[in-house]
């Protein structure tokens, strides 16, 4: 966790860095698209430090109240980032309307892009970093805000590339029409940062990939035993919660089935990270024969 937590606290201080070199872009441009990508900076800043509350907070031991732990507490996070993510599409496409139809000469366009071509470069950089942390560490918080990092990258270099052709052609429409696009482009990555957050909220399976995976360890590891049935998955943050109920001959001692649901928990923890292992025991007369086959 506390690899989580120097990550959060290194993108609160990159996200400063990229926003003033973006708004000085803007500065000596007065370009309303380099406006939008200032803008999504200070997003940036507030996803960051919105990311180190949820993961302080998650990273609390389990207690009275939350016996299942405070790792939910991510999705609330990505949520609220995904929200700041479509104001500032709002925002944006204000600007650009009313610059539409009032179009300004762009200022110093080469310099403007040079200033911006160096943040985008550490954002790029810093996304990739993110992006696999938070997949290593399951992360949603990380992940999202790799993510949108990553958005903030391929519109930066759309950004640049506008604002060069709108200084050599003239065509001084290109800069509110790029920010428009800029626009469109945040207010869809807010939109699925908040579609995956609700989904983890609401209990989520586990990937296909992940299931099929439990199944496989559960089968290869639990020798002694019929089958497994009615596997249930979900994930909290970097925690995947597994239940299911697991058939043994009616004669087998309790000693022996507890040693079967250790090697599962085992083996799954090993393969999988952070598990949360529910296993009920059943006797053979339960089976239902659609479950896993244990191997």
């Amino acid at each position: 966790m506390q690899r989580t937590i120097g990550l959060a606290l290194a993108s609160i201080a990159i996200a400063a860095i990229v926003f003033a070199l973006k708004f000085a872009a803007y500065y000596v441009t007065g370009s309303v698209a380099f406006y939008s990508d200032a803008l999504e900076s200070i997003i940036n800043i507030a996803a960051a430090a919105t990311a180190l509350i949820a993961l302080t907070v998650s990273a609390k031991p389990a207690d009275r109240s939350h016996p299942f732990g405070h790792q939910k507490v991510e999705y609330f996070s990505a949520v609220f980032e995904g929200v700041l993510i479509v104001g500032a599409a709002v925002l944006i496409f204000r600007e650009a309307y009313l610059r539409f139809f009032a179009p300004m000469p762009i200022e110093a366009p080469l310099t403007g892009i040079a200033i911006s071509a160096v943040a985008t470069t550490i954002n790029a950089a810093w996304c990739a970093v993110l992006i696999r942390e938070g997949r290593r560490l399951r992360s949603p918080v990380l992940v999202a805000d790799g993510r949108h990092l990553q958005a903030d990258v391929v519109t930066s270099v759309g950004v640049a590339v506008g604002i060069f052709l709108a200084a050599t052609t003239g065509w001084l429409v290109l800069d509110p029409l790029l920010a428009g696009l800029v626009a469109i482009s945040i207010l869809w990555s807010g939109y699925t940062l908040i579609r995956d957050s609700v989904g983890g909220l609401m209990d989520a399976a586990a990937s296909p990939e992940e299931v099929e995976r439990i199944r496989a360890l559960t089968s290869a590891h639990a020798d002694g035993a019929i089958e497994a049935h009615d596997l249930r998955t979900r994930h909290a943050g970097p925690t995947i919660f597994v239940e299911f109920h697991l058939v043994v001959p009616g004669d087998m001692k309790v000693s022996e089935a507890h040693a079967i649901c250790d090697r599962i928990e085992h083996a799954l923890a090993e393969a999988l990270g952070r598990t949360h292992v529910t296993i009920h025991v059943e006797p053979e007369d339960k089976a239902k024969h659609s479950g896993v086959v244990v191997v």
